[in-house]
């Protein structure tokens, strides 16, 4: 055992890029975790807890909720901001900035409930399976991915580290849909069935869009710099403007725009850009693509989400 742990501590010393020792405290996992649990709670009432929420429950629930929230949710952010303060932050109180942010994000989840009703619809009309708003908030993986990464995404716009990304990870590992906090995403925003899907940090998504099983976002090439390493912070993902449908397994890689009302064919690879009103699909291997009200109506009556 002596030995185990003496190999172990030199260890440390040599291979120390995946130490954080003598480092500041960083955000508890664990804690991020179950503070997006309870997020959900508040985000869709009566569907995360155990117990029925009656009407007149719900002032004291969300209250004491809420007090909960802010309590943990201030204490991570600072742990964060002490790993990597922000720009806007006021480096000499960090606890300030700390509770300034959290009741900043809590004041968007309205905003975000309001927009989250819009992808359930989008989910209801856009799926005949679907038999009512309940059974896609309780079983859709998609609106589950959708809700964590809209509520990442008002952190991630504050420039707070690491939870973020915690947060939609745990979400990744929980529905197989990878979507990056960063992602900037519009109403009725629709995943169907979602195993696989990915949706890289630059990606910038329209209204009204759909897209099914996996189906890729995501970059061509990484820029490097002089001394050889990754540029960070440019713009590499696609543009998905409003109507869009994007069938299972297509990829789509660069900062390309699909345009408004194409439809992307399944295991289509693309790395240009798509006008307006097209659709683009894969045959004998190759990339095709047609403007015709006929093809469009054609593809939309798949629904399974295999296209064509």
């Amino acid at each position: 055992m002596t030995d185990i742990v003496t190999k172990l501590v030199e260890s440390f010393h040599k291979h120390g890029g995946i130490n954080h020792l003598d480092g500041a405290n960083l955000p508890s996992r664990d804690a991020v975790v179950e503070i997006t649990r309870d997020l959900l709670r508040l985000v869709f009432p009566g569907f995360y807890d155990k117990d029925p929420i009656h009407s007149n429950q719900v002032g004291e629930f969300t209250q004491e909720l809420v007090a909960s929230v802010v309590r943990r949710l201030e204490n991570e952010i600072h742990r964060s901001l002490e790993y990597r303060p922000c720009d806007a932050c006021d480096k000499h109180d960090l606890p300030g900035t700390a509770a300034r942010v959290t009741r900043e994000f809590l004041a968007e989840l309205p905003a975000v409930r309001a927009t989250l009703q819009t992808d359930v619809t989008a989910a209801y009309e856009g799926d005949p399976a679907a038999i009512s708003n309940e059974e896609i908030i309780l079983a859709y993986p998609g609106i589950e991915a959708i809700a964590v990464q809209r509520m990442a995404h008002v952190l991630y716009q504050r420039h707070v580290a690491l939870i973020p990304r915690i947060m939609t990870e745990w979400a990744h590992n929980k529905t197989g849909i990878d979507i990056h906090p960063g992602a900037q995403i519009g109403s009725h925003f629709f995943i169907d069935h979602g195993t696989g899907v990915v949706i890289g940090e630059t990606s910038v998504i329209g209204r009204r869009v759909k897209i099914y099983q996996g189906v890729t976002l995501g970059a061509k090439s990484f820029p490097k710099d002089e001394q050889g390493r990754a540029v960070k912070g440019i713009k590499r993902h696609p543009n998905i403007e409003d109507d869009v449908t994007i069938y299972a397994g297509a990829t789509i890689l660069g900062n390309v725009t699909i345009g408004q009302g194409t439809i992307i064919g399944g295991n289509v690879w693309l790395l240009e850009s798509v006008p307006s009103q097209n659709v683009v699909y894969s045959e004998g291997g190759q990339t095709k693509m047609k403007s015709t009200a006929k093809e469009r109506d054609k593809m939309i009556g798949h629904s399974d989400g295999s296209g064509i």
